[in-house]
């Protein structure tokens, strides 16, 4: 019976693989990537990423080449080896594994909300369609029906915020916040049964998009940074 068991247990799962090193060097080398070069720059030797990483120069070796592969580095006879144009994925998966290892901060995704926001806010109100502007509206009327039925309308909350980015018409903007998408959602989310919370942010999205409508970049840019720093103030319980 318990020979039966085990072979259906096989049948099912399937064995975890464990990395090779050269494999975790090269997520390492990505990391390294994402945190300290841009486009264009130069990786450092093969025998400094051996140290840095306390790894073997054949490893540091074998990950190069995969990443070569991929197209995250090119190598360039006698000059280098050079980092290339980063693609959405090469960006996603690596970022997404250091922002773990750190740990979701509160404090610091809002004081990247406050670095980012006000400044889509503003140029969502000089390129801001008018289809943009009803989707937003229409989103903050289902917000306030929603509030007089007694739900808190997080999921309004932040469709406005995207429908907001959306009107940049900043693919680039578009992707990053795609990539933080789960990371910026749990400062929407919390928390949500701190009272007033919903009535201040639905008030603040007023703000914003009245400014919007007025085609005012100051305004709008000057109600985004109120909204966030009233949220900020709730979520951080700061007096």
């Amino acid at each position: 019976m318990h020979s039966a068991r085990v072979g259906m247990v096989d049948a099912e799962l399937t064995a975890i693989r464990k990395k090779k090193v050269y494999e975790q060097a090269a997520e390492q080398i990505k990391l390294f990537i994402v945190r300290r070069l841009n486009p264009g720059d130069k990786l450092p030797p093969e025998r400094d990423l051996a140290e840095m990483l306390a790894m073997s120069r054949s490893s540091i070796r074998n990950a190069i080449r995969d990443l070569e592969i991929v197209g995250v580095i090119k190598a360039h006879q006698g000059a280098g080896t050079f980092v290339c144009e980063f693609s959405e994925d090469f960006l996603s998966k690596p970022l997404t594994t250091l922002l773990t290892q750190q740990g979701s901060h509160l404090g610091e995704l809002m004081e990247f909300r406050r670095m980012l926001e006000p400044v889509l806010a503003s140029r969502a109100a000089t390129r801001a369609s008018s289809e943009h502007i009803a989707k937003m509206e229409k989103v903050l009327r289902r917000h306030q029906h929603k509030m007089r039925a007694g739900d808190s309308g997080i999921e309004e909350d932040s469709e406005f915020h995207y429908i907001l980015a959306l009107a940049t018409n900043n693919t680039v903007v578009l992707k990053v916040l795609d990539i933080l998408k789960e990371l910026l959602h749990e400062t929407h989310e919390h928390p949500w049964q701190v009272d007033g919370r919903a009535q201040k942010s639905l008030a603040g999205h007023k703000r914003i998009l009245l400014a919007i409508k007025r085609r005012d970049a100051d305004a709008a840019e000057e109600a985004m940074l109120q909204h966030v720093e009233e949220i900020e103030a709730m979520v951080l319980n700061k007096p």
